[in-house]
């Protein structure tokens, strides 16, 4: 009879325990051993491969796999190679724990090494019911889009130390142009990297921090910058402005044409979804969770925002699918430079709407959804004005659609050259 090699490749697929047994163990030599066990299905049967040696006055049997994973000459090849270990006086077993201990090792470390975007989009998440305006999540997601994740998205998080953090404030002057928004931006950054570690994806001091650090490195930023009103464009440039905005086609530059339409504020525009539009009735319902008073805003929607809209692909998610500063980029192209805001429209609005229309100043106040009168006088007033409302907004469509003359516009563009 040969010592190694004694089973046939028939034997290993046809083979039955005899008689009632459960189980039966087929030596094929050389350590290697074919176990066949009955299924828990009638005439169904287990076939897998053992490694029986004894070490040290120890048996074990290492399960090597089933005949599905390893064919005979694998299984021999794999019996082979144990051997070999046992020649060396290694002991398989240890082998194959130790393996195993540094997979789930590596598993483990693969975990630990979180990104910045991942932890930042944890964070936000861990947060999220704390913030009773839905506009502060989509800000928050908004500026760490346009302003860190293609800096420092991409990084693990444990890696991040200050001169990344000094990085995203210096790109492009951003600490020095937009110190408001930077500060900010700096705040999160700082918040996401005290998450990181409070969950352990990384240790020692916020690189992030202010007091003590970052301080040292860029001015205060009140001392860059002193806050200024939202600079408004004259409402009587608005037309010609309106008639070269109309000119271009771009996402960015149809949001900011129905924020202006519409008095809305930039965020409310760049969150709007269809499900806040009804077409038929001419509406555009804003939810209290996106309005910075935290209630429900009903947009009366002209003539021209409709034309906007229904120009506009049916989709998923929000209807202008753009960055928070890409109709403050499009408002400098068209209009030449710096000047005038996205915000800064609804100033316009106002004050054409006092100098133009014979609207009481509760209706224009109404449009901008600004809470008017004393917490009594609010309580008792149970109308919105919307009828009013809708044509004082129909009123200032017309007046952003008003015919300029080329004299007129040759102006404008002169005076923002």
């Amino acid at each position: 009879m040969r010592a190694i090699h004694r089973l046939t490749t028939k034997q290993v697929t046809t083979k039955k325990p005899p008689g009632n047994r459960r189980s039966v163990f087929l030596a094929d030599g050389g350590n290697l051993l074919l176990q066949i066990s009955r299924s828990t299905k009638p005439d169904e049967f287990n076939r897998s491969w053992v490694f029986r040696y004894e070490l040290d006055g120890t048996r074990r049997d290492l399960g090597l796999g089933s005949i599905h994973d390893l064919n005979l000459a694998e299984a021999r090849t794999k019996a082979r190679e144990l051997r070999q270990q046992l020649l060396n006086n290694i002991d398989p077993y240890t082998v194959r724990q130790q393996a195993r201990a540094d997979r789930l090792a590596q598993a483990a470390e693969r975990a630990r090494v979180m990104t910045f975007k991942q932890c930042a989009v944890g964070c936000m998440e861990s947060h999220e019911a704390g913030w009773t305006n839905a506009e502060h999540r989509r800000q928050w997601a908004t500026t760490l889009e346009q302003y860190v994740y293609p800096i420092i998205g991409d990084l693990p998080v444990d890696e991040i130390s200050t001169p990344h953090v000094v990085k995203v404030l210096q790109h492009e002057n951003f600490w020095k142009t937009t110190p408001e928004t930077a500060s900010r931006v700096r705040s999160r950054i700082e918040k996401v990297l005290g998450w990181a570690t409070v969950r352990g994806f990384r240790s020692g001091d916020n690189p992030a921090r202010w007091r003590g650090h970052l301080a040292e490195l860029f001015p205060k930023r009140g001392k860059i910058a002193p806050t200024k009103n939202h600079e408004a464009m004259p409402y009587t440039e608005v037309p010609a402005f309106m008639t070269k905005l109309r000119e271009r086609e771009h996402p960015a530059v149809r949001a900011l044409e129905f924020a202006i339409l519409t008095a809305a504020r930039t965020g409310e525009v760049l969150g709007a979804t269809w499900e806040e539009i009804d077409l038929l009735a001419r509406t555009w319902t804003i939810p209290g969770a996106r309005m910075k008073a935290g209630k429900e805003h009903k947009v009366p929607l002209s003539n021209r925002t409709i034309e906007i809209l229904k120009a506009l692909p049916h989709r998923e998610g929000r209807i202008f699918e753009i960055g928070e500063v890409r109709m403050l980029v499009k408002l400098r192209e068209v209009h030449g430079g710096k000047g005038p805001t996205v915000h800064g429209f609804r100033s316009s609005f106002r004050d054409w709407a006092a100098e133009r229309t014979h609207y009481p100043e509760l209706v224009a106040e109404q449009c901008l959804a600004h809470a008017v009168g004393t917490k009594v006088e609010k309580a008792y007033r149970r109308t919105d004005l919307f009828e009013k409302r809708r044509r004082l907004m129909a009123e200032w469509a017309m007046w952003c659609s008003r015919p300029v003359s080329s004299s007129e516009t040759a102006k404008i563009v002169a005076l923002h050259a």
